[in-house]
């Protein structure tokens, strides 16, 4: 007689489902042992189940384990083929929003064994509803149980505002793991790809005062760049939105000359003379490099540095006094200890500037950057005009998305202007929703995991524009 293994019971709100529950097959039994290996989210939990059921694993304990933390685990939504060495599985992420197709086939000479196994990501099912708004204190408890099941997987804060006003924060982890330091509200992060925003501000403030032109080429601002024949064609346009084939800057180069990389133009040195990865407006991809070159073009039309005009022009109008760009050489009260978690270690990020730079990099604070979203909708940044060209879409971003200018850019209710960062040992994320009624900000100074851009998800599906509960949406 066979019998089936109840794994888990997912309720889903405004959907009954029945319990889900595995065949007691050899492919039901090694995708529950599968499930329960990542859910332990335990090194050697996860050695023993690649020994014992998957040699042939393409990935590591450590790797395994790392997965397991960036996704929290999965639980599992319903079975949906079955065959006696073959299953296919619905599962959901416990730290996302994320779905995942679990697939897993079983050697029929070896039952106990995986032969192959795969997650793949996929969007919500059709017949799922999404979750529902909530109301303000309602969505204060759910970010905190959310925390408190990622417990010391996230090392970070989370600020949640409407209209200017926080109603949420939280802080956990310690920013200083030697010294036993606590993350706070004032702890101040680096912020990865963050910075485009102001480096996008910066763009869009000259070309108010008419010292720039967005369709105007490279060439006309930096007279001597390089590679002169891409300069002449690619626009400050095609740079912002990363539409002009600038390319990365991090890779082998940059690991050999990065303590020597001190400013912007040292970086133009190093790559001015190389050939773009795509003509000009050929496609979409993000591009690195593309920002430095925006923040050379600041430099030579202001007359100051990158860094002291955001001081002047951004930081200082919006009162943001906890964020800059010191070098790592340089010690910053409060800036807390970039580090990556790997295996059962926390270990110093590598691989870090030897200075943020117009690309990202920098460190602020999750205050600062609610009072950079204020700035920016209330006038002191940018005129009406000029705002509205930023946070409108610009492009596609080749994954069904828009990009504005330094923003990603969701039109659908509520609409939403976003950008987040990420690299060793910094992750964050800024969401504006409803043109300002609504601001989430997540920042981190533990990566991998990268759970910042997953909670200020969690946030941004739940947050109500107006405040009050809502029914859930349907897809």
């Amino acid at each position: 007689m066979r019998f089936a293994l109840a794994l888990a019971v997912l309720a889903l709100p405004g959907l009954a489902f029945a319990q889900a529950v595995l065949p007691s097959t050899p492919a039901g039994e090694a995708a529950r042992a599968y499930l329960e290996a990542l859910n332990a989210r335990d090194r050697a939990t996860a050695a023993a189940f690649i020994k014992d059921r998957f040699p042939t694993s393409p990935i590591d304990g450590d790797g395994f384990v790392g997965f397991g933390r960036q996704v929290g685990g999965f639980d599992l939504v319903r079975v949906e083929t079955a065959t006696p060495t073959t299953l296919t599985a619905l599962v959901r992420e416990r730290y996302g929003e994320g779905y995942a197709r679990l697939e897993i086939q079983t050697d029929p000479a070896a039952p106990g064994q995986i032969k192959r196994l795969d997650a793949r990501v996929m969007p919500r099912p059709a017949e799922i509803p999404a979750d529902p708004r909530l109301d303000d204190a309602a969505l204060a408890k759910a970010v905190a149980d959310k925390l408190a099941l990622m417990g010391e997987d996230y090392s970070g804060v989370v600020l949640i505002a409407r209209r200017g006003k926080p109603f949420a924060v939280f802080a956990q982890g310690l920013a200083d793991r030697e010294r036993k330091i606590p993350i706070t509200q004032a702890t101040r992060f680096r912020v990865g790809s963050m910075n485009k925003m102001h480096t996008a501000v910066a763009v869009m403030q000259l070309a108010e005062a008419g010292k720039l032109d967005l369709q105007a080429p490279l060439a006309a601002y930096l007279k001597d760049y390089p590679n002169v024949d891409w300069a002449r064609k690619v626009t400050l346009h095609q740079l912002l939105t990363h539409t002009g084939g600038a390319g990365d800057f991090f890779g082998p180069e940059y690991d050999k000359n990065r303590d020597t990389l001190r400013t912007l133009q040292d970086y133009v040195v190093l790559h001015g003379a190389r050939s773009p990865t795509f003509e000009p407006g050929a496609k979409w991809e993000y591009a690195n490099y593309g920002y430095i070159l925006l923040g050379r073009v600041i430099e030579v039309v202001s007359g100051q540095s990158y860094y002291e005009y955001v001081a002047d022009h951004i930081f200082k109008p919006a009162g943001m006094t906890g964020s800059g760009f010191e070098p790592e050489t340089t010690a910053v009260p409060d800036r807390a200890v970039a580090y990556e978690h790997v295996g059962d270690a926390y270990k110093p990020a590598g691989g870090l500037p030897w200075r943020g730079t117009s690309a990202g990099g920098g460190y602020s604070t999750a205050e600062d950057f609610l009072k950079f979203a204020a700035a920016l909708y209330d006038g002191r940044l940018l005129d009406a005009a000029h705002l509205k060209l930023m946070t409108s879409p610009q492009a596609e971003d080749g994954r069904g998305g828009k990009y504005g200018y330094g923003l990603f850019i969701r039109t659908a209710e509520p609409p939403m202007v976003a950008h987040g960062g990420g690299a060793a040992g910094m992750n964050g994320d800024l969401r504006i929703l409803d043109g300002g009624e609504g601001v989430i900000v997540t920042l981190s100074n533990v990566a991998p995991p990268f759970l910042a851009g997953r909670i200020s998800q969690f946030v941004a599906e739940r947050f109500s524009p107006q405040g009050e509960r809502r029914p859930a949406i349907r897809p």
